[in-house]
C-alpha cells in the first residue's frame, strides 16, 4: 500500500502544480517555448511522431521518410532506429497505429539521375542517401539534416498550407531534384506538369487507411531549371506533362552557387487552389520565424517552470504533439473536400485527421480550455462531415472515414465542449447528429440497444464496444437533459446503463457473454477479441460516466480501492494474443495505451 500512498499525494501534487503553474495569458516572459521542443522525442521505440517541420494544426507537414512499406513502426515514415533517407514528403501522421500519407515525395541529388528507391544492393544505385543523427537537428517548426551520399543539407520548414525547403549543395557537381509519385501507398492516378521553368504542378490520387486520398501540389523554385523532365512508367519522355499510376519527374541546375529553396503548397481541391496556398513573398527565413512565432504563443498558453531543464523538454515536446493534428483542410480561400468528395466552401477554417477514441479522452478536453475557437472549428466541422455523410466522423482522415476504432466519440468532444461554454455552432443541430450517429446501424449498435449490450456472437470486441457506447450515450442524455429534450434524456440514460449488464459481480470483472452465458474460460489477464487493444483488467474500469455506481458494483469504497491496488500490484505477464500497443506496462495497469488513462485518477474518489 505504501507505493499506492505515495501515488496519490504525486497526483494531487501534479495537479495542484498544474493549477498553479499554468495559465492561458499567454507568453507574458517572453520565453523562446519553441527551444523547448524536441521533435526528435517520439520518434523511437513505438511513438510513430515524425521529426520534420509542420506549423500548429497545419496542413503540411514536411518530413524526412526513411522508411518504406507498411510497417507499424514506421507509421509516420520515420524511424529513429532507420539509416537512410528516401526523400521528403509532405503529410505525415503523428502517433498513430495506422499507415498512410507521405505524400509527394522531394529527394535532392547529386551527378547521375536515379529514379529507383530499392536499396536491396546499396544506395549507389537508387537516389536514397545514408544519413547520420550527428547531422540531424530538429525543433518546432524546423528540421535539417546533411545527406551522407551526395553531401547535401537539406534544411525545412513550415507555414500553415505551405512547406518550405533550403538544399545547399557541394560546388562544382549538378544539382538535381527527384519528384517521386509513386512513394509510399497505392496509386490510383497522379500526373505531372512542368509549369515553366520555375514550377511544376500535378496531383496524386492514393489507397491504403484512406480509400481515396487526393491531393494536389504545385512547387516553385529559386531558380531556373537547367533541365528537367518527366519518367512515365519508368522512361523518360519528351513531353511536359503525364498522367497515370507511375510518374515521377526531375528538375536539374548546373554550376548552382547558392542554397536551391523551393515552396510547395497543397490542396485537396485542386491545382489552382494549391498555388494559391502558397506564401506569396515570404522567404525561407521568414517562413522559419513566422513558424516559431506561431509555436511561442501556442505553446506559452501554458507557462510552467520547472528545476530540471530536461522536465520543461518532456513538457513542452508533449505539448508540441497536442498541436501536430487535427490538420487544416481548408484552403486560403475557404474551399474544402467534403465527406461526399464535392467541393464546399466555409468561413471557418475545417479541419481533418479525427483519432476520436484516441483523443475525446484528454487531447480534446485540453483545447477546449486552450484553444476554444480552433474547437468551435473542429466541432462545426464534426457538423459539416454529418450534414455531407449522415454521420459524425469516428476515424477520418482526408475526407475519407476510416470507420477505425471503436465509439461515436465525436459525442463526448462535442458535449464536454458545450458544458465549458464553447457553443459558438448549431447546438441543437449538433444534438440531432449526436442521436443520428448513435441509432446508425453500424458496429453492433442495433443489437447492443435490443440486448443492453453486445454478444461475442455479434460483434467482435463486445465488452469495449459496450463501455464506450455507454459513456457516448451517458454525454448525449447529460446534453439532452441541458437543453431540455426530456424524451432524448431517457432513451439514452437507459442505454448509458448498459455497462453493468456485463459486470460478473462474483469476480468483478467487466465480462463477454455468449449465448447470454458468461465467456468461458476467463482468464483476465488475456489479450483477446472480446477488447480493443486490452485486456480485462486494462477495461475493468472504463465507466467514466458513473464511477459511484461502479464503486458500489465493486462492493463500496474499501473493495473498489483494494482492485484499483490489485489491478497495479498483478503481475505484468498477459497471456492471449501479442497487442503491441499495450505499453508502460505497472502490473495490469497500461499508462502507453487509451484505456487505461484515467484509471489512477480513480483513487480520488
Amino acid at each position: 500500500m505504501l507505493f499506492f500512498s505515495v501515488m496519490k499525494r504525486k497526483l494531487f501534487l501534479i495537479a495542484f502544480i498544474s493549477l498553479l503553474l499554468s495559465s492561458c495569458g499567454g507568453n507574458k516572459n517572453k520565453k523562446n517555448y519553441a527551444e523547448l521542443v524536441d521533435p526528435m522525442i517520439g520518434t523511437a521505440f513505438h511513438g510513430h511522431t515524425y521529426p520534420g517541420a509542420v506549423a500548429p494544426f497545419g496542413m503540411v507537414q514536411v518530413s524526412p521518410d526513411t522508411r518504406i512499406g507498411m510497417t507499424w513502426d514506421g507509421c509516420s515514415g520515420y524511424h529513429y532506429s532507420d539509416s537512410v533517407i528516401y526523400g521528403f514528403s509532405h503529410t505525415h501522421l503523428s502517433g498513430t497505429g495506422c499507415f498512410d500519407l507521405c505524400d509527394v515525395l522531394m529527394m535532392p541529388t547529386t551527378g547521375e539521375l536515379h529514379f529507383s528507391n530499392d536499396i536491396s544492393n546499396g544506395t549507389s544505385n537508387s537516389y536514397v542517401s545514408r544519413f547520420s543523427h550527428d547531422n540531424e537537428n530538429a525543433s518546432a517548426g524546423y528540421y535539417s539534416v546533411v545527406l551522407d551520399d551526395y553531401n547535401i543539407k537539406a534544411e525545412l520548414t513550415a507555414t500553415e498550407r505551405t512547406g518550405y525547403h533550403k538544399y545547399t549543395y557541394p560546388e562544382g557537381q549538378d544539382a538535381n531534384v527527384i519528384i517521386d509519385l509513386t512513394h509510399q501507398d497505392k496509386v490510383l492516378n497522379s500526373s505531372l506538369k512542368i509549369e515553366n521553368k520555375k514550377e511544376l504542378s500535378g496531383k496524386r490520387v492514393s489507397q491504403h487507411w484512406a480509400e481515396e486520398q487526393r491531393l494536389y501540389f504545385v512547387m516553385q523554385f529559386s531558380h531556373a531549371f537547367d533541365e528537367s523532365g518527366i519518367v512515365f512508367n519508368g522512361k523518360t519522355i519528351t513531353a511536359s506533362e503525364a498522367e497515370g499510376q507511375n510518374v515521377k519527374g526531375f528538375v536539374k541546375f548546373k554550376d548552382l552557387q547558392e542554397p536551391l529553396y523551393v515552396k510547395v503548397g497543397i490542396s485537396a481541391v485542386s491545382i489552382e487552389n494549391a498555388r494559391a496556398n502558397i506564401d506569396k513573398n515570404m522567404s525561407f527565413e521568414s517562413a522559419l520565424a513566422a513558424s516559431q512565432k506561431m509555436w511561442n504563443k501556442e505553446l506559452g498558453k501554458i507557462d510552467v517552470e520547472m528545476m530540471d531543464h530536461d522536465d520543461e523538454v518532456v513538457f513542452y515536446t508533449s505539448l508540441y504533439h497536442t498541436m501536430v493534428s487535427p490538420n487544416l483542410y481548408s484552403d486560403a480561400n475557404g474551399d474544402y473536400l467534403g465527406r461526399d468528395m464535392n467541393v464546399y466552401n466555409s468561413d471557418d477554417d475545417y479541419y481533418t485527421v479525427f483519432s476520436l477514441w484516441d483523443t475525446y479522452r484528454a487531447l480534446h478536453p485540453l483545447h477546449s480550455i486552450i484553444n476554444q475557437k480552433r474547437t468551435n472549428d473542429f466541432i462545426n466541422t464534426f457538423l459539416l462531415q454529418y450534414k455531407h455523410s449522415g454521420r459524425l466522423p469516428v476515424w477520418e482522415l482526408w475526407s475519407n472515414e476510416t470507420n477505425c476504432m471503436i465509439g461515436y466519440h465525436a459525442v463526448p468532444v462535442i458535449y464536454d465542449a458545450y458544458m465549458k461554454g464553447v457553443d459558438d455552432y448549431d447546438v441543437k443541430y449538433a444534438l440531432q447528429a449526436m442521436k443520428a450517429t448513435a441509432d446508425s446501424n453500424i458496429f453492433g449498435v442495433k443489437s447492443y440497444v435490443e440486448k443492453g449490450f453486445l454478444a461475442t456472437e455479434t460483434e467482435h470486441e463486445s465488452v469495449s464496444k459496450t463501455l464506450e457506447y455507454a459513456y457516448d450515450d451517458w454525454c448525449i442524455a447529460m446534453m439532452s437533459k441541458k437543453i431540455g429534450d426530456d424524451e432524448g434524456y431517457r432513451k439514452y440514460i437507459k442505454r448509458a446503463q448498459s455497462y453493468k449488464n456485463l459486470f460478473d459481480t462474483e469476480t468483478g470483472f467487466h465480462r463477454a457473454k455468449t449465448n447470454n452465458m458468461w465467456f468461458t474460460p476467463f482468464d483476465p489477464k488475456e489479450v483477446n477479441f472480446n477488447y480493443t487493444e486490452a485486456n480485462c483488467w486494462q477495461y475493468n474500469f472504463h465507466v467514466q460516466q458513473d464511477v459511484n455506481t461502479l464503486i458500489s458494483l465493486f462492493g463500496g469504497y474499501d473493495l473498489f480501492e483494494q482492485k484499483l491496488d490489485n489491478l497495479f500490484n498483478e503481475s505484468s505477464e498477459m497471456t492471449g494474443r501479442v497487442q503491441s500497443d499495450i505499453t508502460g506496462i505497472i502490473g495490469q495497469y497500461a499508462h502507453g495505451n487509451e484505456p487505461s488513462h484515467h484509471v489512477a485518477y480513480l483513487y480520488n474518489y
